[in-house]
Protein backbone atom coordinates (compact mmCIF):
# COMPACT_ATOMS: atom_id res chain seq x y z
CA UNK A 1 0.00 0.00 0.00
CA UNK A 2 1.57 3.07 -1.30
CA UNK A 3 1.91 6.72 1.47
CA UNK A 4 -1.03 8.03 -1.06
CA UNK A 5 -3.40 4.74 -0.23
CA UNK A 6 -2.55 5.35 3.65
CA UNK A 7 -3.41 9.38 3.17
CA UNK A 8 -6.87 8.76 1.72
CA UNK A 9 -7.62 5.94 3.94
CA UNK A 10 -6.95 7.90 6.63
CA UNK A 11 -9.40 10.41 5.50
CA UNK A 12 -11.99 8.64 5.10
CA UNK A 13 -11.62 7.30 8.37
CA UNK A 14 -11.85 10.99 9.23
CA UNK A 15 -14.54 12.08 7.21
CA UNK A 16 -16.81 9.55 6.77
CA UNK A 17 -16.25 6.51 9.06
CA UNK A 18 -19.14 5.85 11.21
CA UNK A 19 -19.52 6.04 14.98
CA UNK A 20 -17.63 4.86 17.91
CA UNK A 21 -20.61 4.88 20.09
CA UNK A 22 -21.65 1.53 20.92
CA UNK A 23 -25.60 0.90 20.92
CA UNK A 24 -25.72 0.48 24.59
CA UNK A 25 -24.45 4.24 24.87
CA UNK A 26 -26.62 5.59 22.41
CA UNK A 27 -29.42 4.28 24.33
CA UNK A 28 -28.28 5.49 27.37
CA UNK A 29 -27.74 8.98 25.96
CA UNK A 30 -31.16 8.93 24.38
CA UNK A 31 -32.63 7.77 27.72
CA UNK A 32 -31.17 10.43 29.99
CA UNK A 33 -32.21 13.54 27.38
CA UNK A 34 -35.87 11.75 27.28
CA UNK A 35 -35.59 12.08 31.38
CA UNK A 36 -34.16 15.41 31.33
CA UNK A 37 -37.09 16.53 28.60
CA UNK A 38 -40.01 15.13 30.93
CA UNK A 39 -38.29 17.23 34.31
CA UNK A 40 -38.11 20.53 31.83
CA UNK A 41 -41.70 19.57 30.66
CA UNK A 42 -42.66 19.31 34.47
CA UNK A 43 -41.18 22.71 35.53
CA UNK A 44 -42.38 24.58 32.61
CA UNK A 45 -46.16 23.42 33.77
CA UNK A 46 -45.98 23.96 37.01
CA UNK A 47 -44.23 27.44 36.70
CA UNK A 48 -45.97 29.02 33.18
CA UNK A 49 -48.86 31.27 33.63
CA UNK A 50 -52.37 29.86 32.65
CA UNK A 51 -53.04 32.65 30.66
CA UNK A 52 -50.01 31.49 28.43
CA UNK A 53 -49.84 27.72 28.66
CA UNK A 54 -49.73 25.47 25.82
CA UNK A 55 -50.03 21.97 25.95
CA UNK A 56 -48.18 21.26 22.70
CA UNK A 57 -45.89 24.10 22.95
CA UNK A 58 -44.42 22.12 26.65
CA UNK A 59 -44.28 18.37 24.70
CA UNK A 60 -42.75 20.43 21.77
CA UNK A 61 -40.05 22.06 24.76
CA UNK A 62 -39.84 18.21 26.53
CA UNK A 63 -38.79 16.60 22.81
CA UNK A 64 -36.28 18.87 21.74
CA UNK A 65 -33.39 17.70 24.02
CA UNK A 66 -33.93 14.46 22.45
CA UNK A 67 -34.02 15.29 19.01
CA UNK A 68 -31.29 17.69 19.48
CA UNK A 69 -29.13 14.51 21.45
CA UNK A 70 -30.10 12.65 18.21
CA UNK A 71 -28.22 15.10 15.91
CA UNK A 72 -25.12 16.20 18.42
CA UNK A 73 -24.68 12.39 18.32
CA UNK A 74 -24.71 12.13 14.23
CA UNK A 75 -22.49 15.36 13.59
CA UNK A 76 -19.60 13.90 16.01
CA UNK A 77 -19.35 10.55 14.42
CA UNK A 78 -19.53 11.62 11.26
CA UNK A 79 -18.05 14.93 9.38
CA UNK A 80 -19.88 14.96 6.41
CA UNK A 81 -22.98 13.92 8.19
CA UNK A 82 -22.36 17.06 10.06
CA UNK A 83 -21.36 19.83 7.44
CA UNK A 84 -25.29 18.11 6.01
CA UNK A 85 -27.41 18.53 8.82
CA UNK A 86 -26.01 22.22 9.61
CA UNK A 87 -27.26 22.79 5.77
CA UNK A 88 -30.04 21.26 6.55
CA UNK A 89 -30.97 22.89 9.95
CA UNK A 90 -29.94 26.72 8.29
CA UNK A 91 -32.92 26.24 5.78
CA UNK A 92 -35.86 25.87 8.75
CA UNK A 93 -37.59 28.69 9.45
CA UNK A 94 -39.92 29.29 12.52
CA UNK A 95 -42.52 31.84 11.95
CA UNK A 96 -44.63 31.08 15.55
CA UNK A 97 -45.12 34.21 17.25
CA UNK A 98 -44.00 33.80 21.50
CA UNK A 99 -46.53 34.87 23.58
CA UNK A 100 -44.48 34.75 26.65
CA UNK A 101 -40.61 35.51 26.86
CA UNK A 102 -40.01 33.27 29.56
CA UNK A 103 -40.67 30.68 26.83
CA UNK A 104 -37.68 31.60 25.52
CA UNK A 105 -35.91 30.80 28.12
CA UNK A 106 -37.20 27.07 28.38
CA UNK A 107 -36.17 26.60 24.79
CA UNK A 108 -32.88 27.28 24.96
CA UNK A 109 -32.31 24.93 28.16
CA UNK A 110 -34.02 21.99 26.38
CA UNK A 111 -31.79 22.52 23.16
CA UNK A 112 -28.58 23.45 25.53
CA UNK A 113 -29.84 20.50 27.37
CA UNK A 114 -30.05 18.08 24.46
CA UNK A 115 -26.45 19.29 23.14
CA UNK A 116 -25.46 18.44 26.47
CA UNK A 117 -26.16 14.82 26.59
CA UNK A 118 -25.20 13.99 22.76
CA UNK A 119 -21.87 14.96 23.73
CA UNK A 120 -22.04 12.17 26.62
CA UNK A 121 -22.15 15.33 29.75
CA UNK A 122 -24.99 13.86 31.36
CA UNK A 123 -24.03 15.12 34.77
CA UNK A 124 -23.71 18.49 33.73
CA UNK A 125 -27.19 18.31 32.30
CA UNK A 126 -28.14 17.40 35.64
CA UNK A 127 -26.42 19.94 37.22
CA UNK A 128 -27.85 22.53 34.66
CA UNK A 129 -31.44 21.40 35.58
CA UNK A 130 -31.08 21.60 39.00
CA UNK A 131 -29.28 25.16 38.32
CA UNK A 132 -32.25 26.07 36.37
CA UNK A 133 -34.82 24.92 38.53
CA UNK A 134 -33.17 27.16 42.00
CA UNK A 135 -32.82 29.94 40.01
CA UNK A 136 -36.44 30.04 39.11
CA UNK A 137 -37.41 29.20 42.36
CA UNK A 138 -35.12 32.15 43.95
CA UNK A 139 -36.54 34.72 41.38
CA UNK A 140 -40.08 33.51 41.62
CA UNK A 141 -40.22 34.87 45.38
CA UNK A 142 -38.93 38.38 44.63
CA UNK A 143 -41.39 40.71 44.67
CA UNK A 144 -42.56 43.73 42.22
CA UNK A 145 -43.60 46.09 42.95
CA UNK A 146 -47.39 47.10 42.66
CA UNK A 147 -48.06 49.13 39.38
CA UNK A 148 -49.38 52.53 39.12
CA UNK A 149 -52.92 52.48 38.18
CA UNK A 150 -54.36 55.80 35.72
CA UNK A 151 -57.35 57.71 37.09
CA UNK A 152 -59.81 59.80 34.68
CA UNK A 153 -61.91 62.21 35.74
CA UNK A 154 -64.46 64.25 34.15
CA UNK A 155 -66.78 67.29 35.10
CA UNK A 156 -68.72 69.53 33.08
CA UNK A 157 -68.84 72.40 36.16
CA UNK A 158 -66.87 75.18 36.39
CA UNK A 159 -66.76 75.40 39.96
CA UNK A 160 -65.08 72.33 40.37
CA UNK A 161 -62.10 72.89 43.34
CA UNK A 162 -59.19 70.56 41.74
CA UNK A 163 -56.57 71.08 44.65
CA UNK A 164 -59.31 69.55 46.70
CA UNK A 165 -59.92 66.49 44.37
CA UNK A 166 -55.74 65.90 44.45
CA UNK A 167 -55.56 65.72 48.02
CA UNK A 168 -58.55 63.15 47.85
CA UNK A 169 -56.39 61.08 46.36
CA UNK A 170 -53.01 61.52 47.74
CA UNK A 171 -55.21 60.56 50.68
CA UNK A 172 -56.10 57.31 49.30
CA UNK A 173 -52.90 56.75 47.40
CA UNK A 174 -49.55 57.84 46.42
CA UNK A 175 -46.78 58.66 43.91
CA UNK A 176 -49.83 61.03 42.67
CA UNK A 177 -49.41 63.03 39.32
CA UNK A 178 -51.36 64.91 36.58
CA UNK A 179 -50.37 63.26 33.27
CA UNK A 180 -53.09 65.72 30.92
CA UNK A 181 -55.93 68.10 31.43
CA UNK A 182 -58.19 68.93 28.77
CA UNK A 183 -61.06 70.92 27.98
CA UNK A 184 -63.98 70.58 25.57
CA UNK A 185 -67.64 71.98 25.39
CA UNK A 186 -67.90 73.20 28.81
CA UNK A 187 -65.97 69.80 29.87
CA UNK A 188 -63.21 69.09 31.99
CA UNK A 189 -61.13 65.83 32.05
CA UNK A 190 -57.82 65.35 34.23
CA UNK A 191 -55.88 62.44 34.17
CA UNK A 192 -53.87 61.42 37.69
CA UNK A 193 -51.12 58.39 37.48
CA UNK A 194 -51.11 56.90 41.48
CA UNK A 195 -51.04 54.16 43.26
CA UNK A 196 -54.10 53.69 45.10
CA UNK A 197 -53.79 51.87 48.49
CA UNK A 198 -57.47 51.62 48.92
CA UNK A 199 -59.60 51.61 45.80
CA UNK A 200 -62.89 50.89 47.36
CA UNK A 201 -62.60 54.42 49.67
CA UNK A 202 -60.97 56.04 46.67
CA UNK A 203 -63.92 55.83 44.98
CA UNK A 204 -66.22 56.58 47.81
CA UNK A 205 -64.54 59.48 48.18
CA UNK A 206 -64.50 60.79 44.69
CA UNK A 207 -67.94 59.74 44.97
CA UNK A 208 -68.66 62.08 47.81
CA UNK A 209 -67.40 65.25 45.85
CA UNK A 210 -70.67 65.48 43.50
CA UNK A 211 -69.01 67.48 41.31
CA UNK A 212 -66.89 64.51 39.61
CA UNK A 213 -69.47 63.31 36.96
CA UNK A 214 -67.41 60.52 35.85
CA UNK A 215 -64.63 58.27 36.80
CA UNK A 216 -62.20 55.79 35.47
CA UNK A 217 -59.64 53.98 36.57
CA UNK A 218 -57.83 51.85 34.73
CA UNK A 219 -55.55 49.00 36.08
CA UNK A 220 -51.86 48.27 34.72
CA UNK A 221 -51.89 44.74 33.72
CA UNK A 222 -48.26 44.56 33.13
CA UNK A 223 -45.28 44.39 35.67
CA UNK A 224 -43.84 47.19 37.51
CA UNK A 225 -39.66 47.55 37.25
CA UNK A 226 -38.42 49.18 40.65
Amino acid sequence: MSIKDVIKQSVYEQFGGGTDLSVKTILLLFLASAVVGIYIYAVYKNQSKTAFYSRDLNMTIAGLPLIVCAIMIAMQSNLIVSLGMVGALSIVRFRNAVKNPLDLLFFFWSISAGIICGVGLVVLAVVLCLAMTGMIILLHFVPNAKASSVVVLRSSQDDVDWNTVLQTLKKNGKAVKEKSRSYRSGQTEIIYEMIPTNRELLVKDLEDYKKIEQINILSHDGEYRV
